[in-house]
């Protein structure tokens, strides 16, 4: 007996602070799956299908430019109104989907967490690789536009900083994913929750500069805006696009120090969460 090998040996975790990222990537085969199955599904029964992922953000930029352009009249920084409010919609969009979607991880699957072992993380991480491969087809889409403006208008002017894109990619999906795992913990118990979290995200929008630039935020609450950390991200893409908006380097430190603290404590209630939440859901 003592000689048998073994093909997959479950123990208990050792710590809360613990992250099996061996054991995520001996299950990478069901990670892609679950990034296959949330592309797939979710418009499968669709007339359009993943048509969608381009007529969503097309129709809240027109929106934006009608309510927000034309009527209210917010400046844009005298970048097209079209490719601003594209620009931090896509980023927003991704974010936001990263927040809500892994903020329901243990409720929507505590029939499969219940009957089969696998590395827990892979489930929110699967959400996380499947929004970015959507966040790229709106990219592309946000190039399309781009690339018309840049040889047709001078009111664009991207610069050295368009190297940060990726590094802000990868920040804002880990903030969306260490918020998404924090909420995800806190609604196995307290179910109303999920309703605070679809305002919420709503909300916070707006106190984002997707549809205005900071320079139109009045002073007195302009501290307030750059205290979110999707502020410094959201303004160093249109910095890095367009010519135009907020990119300071102590503001990328601080979001980046903000995203790995909120990620640690999410693991960390991950993890205790995961003990026991199937006698709480």
């Amino acid at each position: 007996m003592k000689n048998e090998q073994w093909d997959l040996v479950i123990r208990p975790r050792r710590s809360i602070f613990q992250i099996d990222i061996k054991a995520i990537w001996e299950y990478r085969d069901l990670l892609a799956m679950f990034v296959k199955r949330d592309i797939v599904v979710v418009y499968k029964q669709t007339i359009l299908g993943p048509l969608w992922f381009f007529i969503q953000p097309i129709m809240t930029t027109l929106i934006y430019i009608i309510v927000f352009g034309r009527i209210a009249r917010i400046s844009t920084d005298g970048v097209p109104m079209i490719l601003f409010y594209l620009s931090g919609i896509i980023m927003w969009n991704y974010f936001s989907e990263c927040f809500n979607i892994t903020a329901k991880t243990f409720t929507e699957n505590a029939g499969i967490f219940g009957k089969v072992y696998f590395p827990r993380l892979i489930m929110p991480l699967s959400k996380v690789i499947s929004g970015l491969i959507k966040f790229g087809i709106q990219f592309g889409l946000f190039l399309l536009v781009y690339f018309y403006f840049l040889f047709h208008t001078e009111s664009i002017h991207p610069n050295i900083s368009l190297l940060l894109v990726p590094y802000l990619i990868v920040i804002m999906a880990l903030l969306g994913l260490g918020f998404g795992i924090i909420f995800t913990s806190l609604t196995t118990k307290y179910r109303d929750l999920n309703f605070l979290i679809s305002f919420g995200v709503q909300l916070l929008m707006y106190a984002t500069p997707v549809i205005y630039p900071v320079s139109a935020i009045p002073e007195k609450y302009k501290l307030y805006i750059l205290a979110n950390p999707m502020t410094p991200i959201i303004e160093a893409f249109k910095h890095a696009f367009l010519g135009t908006g907020y990119l300071n380097a102590s503001g990328l430190l601080y979001a980046t120090a903000f995203t790995l603290v909120t990620l640690l404590i999410g693991v960390i209630i991950f993890n205790k969460t995961e003990q026991n939440f199937i006698d709480t859901v």
